[in-house]
């Protein structure tokens, strides 16, 4: 795998790419504590055919670590993806990626094709909701503000000290909410991701993503997503939508998909009941068979 370094607004993103470099563009985004790694298998799967590249979000791994909350708002984080495209296609009349993300990746994704549809060919969302039942759910659904709760503690100043204990025990720890209880990383894998969080500013610069994101379950003192005004038409999503989607994630119901197809037009869901918020972990060849359909699809 080649791994080198984009200069993309105003920063440097860490990439690891697959494949040939004038094969059709693929590109992975990671979530909450992932990096560029967790999609190790699907590069070695999808380069045989494409430029396959994964990238460690802003604040993550190798890539720059902006200070401060407000670098991690949504708009420097699309801007980073957009970008990022537009360096990897350098020379190309032909924009448009296939475009797959997880959890927050998921999250930066899904608005990105709303904003920038010219930029994706097709799009492969997997576990993470749609900003606008997410919203919903949080503001209203007892259930996922309960599943949700944890997002508190990330948001909390105290949650660097709470998370380094024993080293890195409670994000390691969150890798076993799986079908089976056991952890979704292997034991090769553990290390990698101890030695990426260690990265100076990396777990502030993940937390981050949290701090400054309106989407959070209500408190007593605090609306949280209950105060978010959005408007569903601007956050339409009308490219080709595939969602996969772990069933037994404990902080993501299934609820969430209720009613996509109002918001995405063009959209498969492909649920797997065997597979948790980890699924990608847990059943990679489901995952990229599922992917490599959708792409066969005309």
């Amino acid at each position: 795998m080649e791994h080198f370094f984009a200069a993309v607004n105003g920063i440097r993103l860490h990439c690891v790419a697959e494949g040939a470099t004038d094969a059709p563009l693929m590109l992975f985004i990671h979530g909450f504590p992932e990096f560029w790694l967790c999609w190790r298998g699907q590069l070695k799967e999808f380069g045989r055919d494409h430029r396959a590249v994964a990238f460690d979000l802003r604040g993550h791994n190798l890539s720059d670590k902006p200070e401060g909350v407000e670098a991690y708002r949504v708009k420097p984080l699309l801007e980073d993806l957009r970008q990022l495209i537009e360096h990897l296609q350098a020379g190309r009349e032909d924009k448009p990626c296939i475009l797959v993300a997880h959890d927050w990746g998921g999250a930066i994704a899904w608005t990105f094709a709303a904003v920038h549809p010219q930029y994706v060919k097709k799009l492969v969302i997997i576990n993470a909701p749609h900003t606008v039942p997410f919203a919903r759910a949080l503001a209203s659904d007892p259930v996922q503000q309960e599943a949700s709760r944890y997002m508190l503690l990330l948001r909390h100043a105290k949650a660097e000290r709470v998370l380094q204990e024993n080293d890195y025990a409670r994000l390691l720890a969150m890798f076993s909410r799986t079908v089976d209880g056991h952890c979704a990383l292997s034991e090769e894998e553990i290390p990698l991701y101890r030695e990426a969080w260690s990265q100076a500013g990396a777990l502030t610069g993940a937390l981050n993503l949290y701090r400054a994101s309106p989407l959070y379950p209500p408190t007593a003192d605090d609306p949280g997503a209950a105060a978010l005004k959005l408007d569903p038409v601007a956050l339409t999503v009308h490219v080709p939508t595939l969602v996969i989607w772990g069933e037994a994630d404990t902080a993501l119901g299934a609820v969430l998909l209720d009613g996509l197809e109002a918001l995405v037009p063009d959209l498969r869901i492909r649920r797997i009941a065997e597979g948790s918020h980890w699924v990608i972990h847990e059943q990679p060849r489901q995952v990229s068979a599922a992917i490599r359909e959708f792409l066969n699809e005309a």
